[in-house]
């Protein structure tokens, strides 16, 4: 009896990297007025960025439904094997409601983990149970040893512009002027499931400063754990002067550094020019 890992892609888990670790990842959809496509499927990185500045329209994020769910449980079950779904969180979705209605039938060999997480920090989750998936944990062990270990799992981002969340309704017009005109970089965390911004740095220096800040205030990083970082846009180059600039909190680990790229479902409200990243507390 095999162990089955399913994602979904809010987790910027790419699906070249998900045939690699030999687990799934179900796409979001992601509509821009009357097209539709999968989130990191038949939409991907740069092209999502060149449609979101380029284009008036406001994209549109849409969850997998019970079907597709449904789908994925079936398959496991009558392969005899277990299957475990990492959700994005149900603070943001309505995508873990969805997958518990589609698992009731299934619930011998599925279960259903809401990371309340999202981007980096659902992709680290996924990789760690992927890690011990590979060491033989069965599936009731391995939920079991996952859900201590996701309370110790952070992201910190910091977002170059405030016009997406403005436009994607999650910012008054007057406040993104404001602060887009004082240079203001909001600096975000997922606590409790939730999105919770932490600060407001002005320029990039006084961002990565927060970084770090928040980095040590918990703690500092496990390097036995997975860490990643992500950027959205059209290139890296923010990320690489972050890393460069905040070098003392890898030193000695740069080997365990990965790196994604932001996706749909947080790009449509970060834009490009955003930094993530996402580790486990020590």
């Amino acid at each position: 009896m095999a162990v089955r890992i399913l994602t979904d892609s809010a987790s910027d888990i790419s699906q070249e990297r998900a045939k690699e670790w030999g687990i799934k990842v179900l796409p979001l959809k992601v509509r821009f007025g009357e097209e539709e496509y999968l989130d990191g499927v038949t939409l991907k990185g740069q092209e999502f960025y060149h449609k979101l500045v380029e284009t008036d329209v406001v994209p549109k994020t849409s969850q997998i439904s019970p079907y597709e769910y449904e789908e994925e449980f079936k398959a496991a079950q009558e392969a005899g094997d277990d299957l475990i779904y990492f959700c994005l969180s149900s603070g943001v979705s309505g995508s873990y409601q969805s997958a518990c209605i589609a698992a009731q039938d299934y619930e011998e060999n599925v279960q259903v983990v809401d990371t309340k997480q999202f981007c980096i920090s659902e992709y680290i989750i996924v990789q760690r149970a992927v890690q011990m998936r590979d060491e033989g944990m069965g599936a009731k062990e391995l939920v079991e040893k996952i859900s201590e270990e996701m309370k110790k799992a952070h992201v910190i981002s910091v977002f170059d512009t405030l016009e997406y969340l403005k436009l994607g309704g999650r910012l008054s017009s007057a406040a993104a002027f404001a602060g887009n005109l004082l240079m203001i970089k909001p600096v975000i965390t997922i606590e409790n499931g939730e999105v919770k911004v932490i600060g407001k740095a002005r320029g990039s220096r006084n961002s990565h400063n927060m970084l770090m800040e928040f980095v040590n205030k918990t703690g500092g990083i496990d390097f036995t754990r997975p860490i990643c970082l992500a950027y959205s846009g059209f290139n890296d180059d923010v990320l690489k002067k972050y890393v460069e600039d905040s070098k003392v909190l890898y030193e000695g680990n740069e080997d365990k550094l990965q790196y994604a790229t932001v996706g749909a479902t947080i790009g449509t409200y970060s834009g490009p020019g955003a930094i993530a990243l996402a580790y486990f507390e020590k």
